[in-house]
């Protein structure tokens, strides 16, 4: 404490005008010895005074204080051992505090303060004060109750001493200081004025004194007086003070049986309000409970007061009573009574409910106008006698779920039977207006056969028949589902899940939920119509039988039906028909490709188109329904398939027959390209160029292989020719060569006169006329692609002549307008 005073903490921890620091210790945490603070006992200023224990915190001059205990609150302290040298000490307040004074002398004053202020101020439940010195802990102990003895000697000297000036005091001092104005300058001077006027006012006291004697006795008889008279009022007030405890003790067990009363009051009014809650929950009226136990529902009057009183009983039973309550008998008997009349009414509803059901089974709906004879009634008579019994089928699906369960059946058996009849009278009539001619063999329609193999084609007027007929069912089967799914969905409220343990509101959950609404939906309308999805099954089987295509335009149908279906079930039914028709297209697609690879060529006939490139057309015009509708996009993909396969099995065809391969490839290649741009399908662009491109290598490969060159001679010479001025000879001088000299050339022209050259021609005509087709008719195309080549061998001859014999006047004996005459009369004669 040398370097931080009381008088520190009591300026800078306190508030003077309320906090008065009697006592400090500076300490340390147990084994914590560099975190240091101040133990404070503090007076607070106050009616009654308090005396706290706090702790100080110093961190860079800053006294901050951590935490504060009542002296009441000190239930012991523990010295640890009975020597003043110790530096440990514990503290046990809310908890056991253990401190390590840093100077014995502190600790000891400390803890004696603590032991005189707890004997003064602490009136039950003082503190133990355990292993410390029993000369710290007397009553003869006197201590300092403002400053304790640990203040510096100087400190203690101004704090006894030092008084402020009045102001009397101060003029006089100001006025003694002005009569002496050397006192600055000479000190020994003012020293001596100072000694000889005390020395005058010494001597005046005196002489004042002894004359005052008399005045002296007379004020200390007065003072004694008034000893006595303070003493006798202390004493008073003594008694006064022991009156007043006992008037505080009284107050406090006053106070104790007013809160007790509070407390009984606000449990009796909890009690009431209790009560008064229970009674209400479980009031039920005795006109209720009549109309409970014999319930009328035969009139609509009768009806609204069953259901009224229905909707009070399931409040009454479902209120929410705490489990303690539910432990009283009153209430167990009164909910026994209720769940009997539950029990009663709920059998009573079920016997209503299953009679209507059973006599709804045999309506006979409202029929409709047949659209060509076809017709599926309806039953909204049914839905609408059922309507006003809603409220009490939520009841019962609430109130008693087995009895719902039973009533569910029960209408499922009934109506499912009525539904079952109509549907199979309408999937009848559909059957036979299919199958008008009573046809039993199933065509065949294999792309990969010759037509002549065909079973049986169905003719689009047929084709037409069968879809119609589909379309009409599936248009009347929406209405009816739709309705009843809707009855089905309020009367049952299948869209409401009773959850029985902890509602659940996330995303998940939710998504759970509709889920099993959705499902019990599905459930309800597939045990209603169980014979819906065999007799759609049965009559797509029936058009298969009729028609090899059926798939394509049925999927066209199923799939307009579940996109525009309101009702889900229906929707998924045709969903689920849509998948296996799809299925049968991939199979006869498949089937297709297959018969073009396994297509077989004849080996002795000439070849012509095959089958599977004519047949192209007639498939494509059956296709073309389902090409242009939603579906489109699955036709296209096997068209590329089909087209690709063609593209590639032409050529392995064409080298099975005696036809040249090249006059196959032309022809189906040609006749492929050509339908290619009829059909205009986008998606087989690519294909149609490479048919165009093949069919154009097939046509140069066949001009070039059986047209060669018809002046054999005259090309061998000039290969010669050219032989020499490759090897260096200037084309000038080989005429110079004696095998090529003009005179040679001339022998071998001569060898070509026109009418030579024209028959020929008319032999290769013919070889062509016999190579070629009828039905795809490509003689001409062919034949001028020959004179086009004729005529470029032509001009090639007549170049060589010009560069090799220049100056010489030699040329063929013919002129590319004779060539142009010879084939145009050779294909005019044909």
């Amino acid at each position: 404490m040398s370097s931080i005073t009381i008088r520190d903490l009591q300026n800078n921890a306190f508030n003077s005008k309320e906090e008065i620091l009697i006592s400090s210790c500076k300490v340390s945490k147990y084994l914590k010895k560099k975190k240091l603070s101040f133990l404070c006992l503090v007076s607070v200023i106050g009616v009654p005074s308090t005396i706290n224990i706090t702790q100080i915190k110093q961190n860079d001059k800053i006294f901050k204080r951590k935490r504060t205990w009542a002296l009441a609150e000190l239930k012991s302290v523990d010295g640890h051992e009975e020597s003043s040298d110790k530096l440990e000490f514990d503290l046990h307040l809310d908890k056991v505090y253990r401190w390590v004074a840093l100077v014995p002398s502190e600790r000891q004053v400390f803890i004696q303060n603590l032991w005189k202020f707890s004997l003064k101020y602490v009136v039950h439940d003082q503190p133990v004060f355990k292993n410390i010195p029993k000369i710290w802990v007397t009553k003869d102990l006197t201590i300092h109750e403002k400053f304790d003895s640990n203040l510096m000697p100087l400190e203690h000297e101004l704090v006894e001493d030092f008084q402020v000036n009045t102001e009397k005091e101060q003029e006089d001092l100001k006025r003694l200081m002005s009569g002496c104005e050397f006192a600055i300058s000479n000190a020994e001077a003012f020293m001596e004025v100072l000694a000889r006027d005390l020395s005058l006012l010494d001597g005046e006291n005196i002489h004042c004194v002894l004359a005052s004697e008399n005045q002296v006795e007379a004020l200390m008889e007065h003072l004694e007086l008034a000893l006595n008279e303070v003493g006798r009022l202390e004493t008073q007030l003594n008694d006064y003070d022991d009156i007043l405890c006992n008037v505080r003790d009284t107050m406090e067990k006053m106070e104790y049986k007013n809160s007790t009363l509070s407390t009984a009051n606000m449990n009796n009014q909890w009690l009431m309000k209790e009560l008064e809650n229970l009674t209400t929950k479980l009031d039920l009226s005795p006109e209720h409970q009549r109309i409970l136990e014999d319930a009328d529902f035969t009139t609509s009057t009768g009806l609204s007061q069953a259901i009224e009183a229905a909707n009070v009983l399931k409040k009454v039973i479902n209120s929410d009573i705490d489990k303690s309550l539910l432990q009283m008998s009153s209430v167990q008997e009164q909910k026994k009574k209720f769940n009997k009349l539950k029990e009663k009414f709920s059998r009573n509803i079920c016997r209503q409910l299953n009679n209507l059901f059973i006599h709804f089974g045999n309506h006979k709906g409202e029929s409709e106008k047949s659209v060509d004879g076809l017709s599926l009634p309806q039953h909204s008579g049914v839905h609408k006698e059922l309507y006003p019994y809603t409220e009490l089928i939520h009841w019962i699906k609430v109130m008693d779920k087995r009895m719902y369960e039973s009533l569910k059946e029960v209408y499922i058996s009934s109506m499912g039977k009525l539904y079952d009849r109509d549907l199979k009278n309408i999937f009848n009539v559909a059957r036979e207006k299919i199958a008008v001619y009573g046809n039993v063999v199933s065509p065949t329609t294999i792309i990969g056969l010759d037509r002549d193999q065909w079973t049986f084609e169905t003719s689009s007027k047929d084709r037409e028949r069968y879809d119609s007929v589909l379309e009409q069912v599936l248009t009347l089967l929406e209405p009816v589902f739709l309705q009843e799914q809707q009855f089905c969905l309020k009367f049952f409220q299948l869209d409401v899940i009773n959850n029985v343990g902890q509602i659940e509101t996330d995303a998940a959950a939710a998504r759970k939920m509709e889920k099993q609404i959705e499902e019990d939906i599905r459930n309800m309308m597939s045990s209603l119509f169980t014979c819906l999805k065999p007799e759609l099954d049965m009559l797509i089987n029936h058009i298969k039988k009729q028609d090899n295509f059926y798939c394509m335009y049925v999927l066209v149908r199923l799939n307009q039906h579940v996109m525009s279906a309101q009702s889900s079930f229906l929707s998924n039914t045709f969903g689920s028909l849509l998948i296996e028709v799809k299925r049968s297209l991939d199979q006869f697609m498949q089937q297709q490709i297959e018969s073009i690879k396994e297509c077989r060529v004849s080996k002795k006939s000439k070849c012509g188109i095959l089958s599977y490139i004519s047949n192209l057309e007639v498939f494509a015009k059956n296709a073309n329904c389902l090409l242009k509708s939603d579906r489109g996009a699955d036709l296209e993909k096997w068209y590329t398939r089909l087209v690709d396969t063609m593209l590639e099995y032409i050529s392995i065809h064409a080298n099975d027959n005696k036809t040249p391969s090249q006059v196959i490839k032309m022809e189906n290649y040609h006749h492929l390209y050509s339908l290619l741009s009829q059909l205009k399908i986008s998606s087989l662009d690519s294909q149609r160029k490479e048919a165009k491109q093949k069919y154009n290598d097939a046509l140069n490969a066949y001009v070039t292989l059986y047209f060669g060159r018809p002046l054999e001679k005259l090309n061998t010479f000039f290969d010669g020719v050219q032989a020499r001025v490759a090897s260096g000879i200037k084309a000038s001088e080989v005429s110079y060569q004696l095998a090529f000299s003009k005179q040679e050339l001339r022998k071998v022209i001569n060898q070509y006169p026109g009418s030579q050259v024209k028959k020929g021609l008319e032999s290769l005509y013919k070889k062509v006329e016999k190579h070629l087709s009828e039905e795809e008719n490509l003689l001409q195309v062919v034949w001028r692609a020959m004179q086009e080549e004729f005529i470029r061998q032509y001009k090639t001859l007549e170049d060589l002549i010009h560069q090799c014999y220049p100056g010489s006047m030699i040329s063929l004996e013919f002129t590319i307008e004779d060539i142009l005459t010879f084939f145009s009369d050779i294909a005019q004669s044909h």
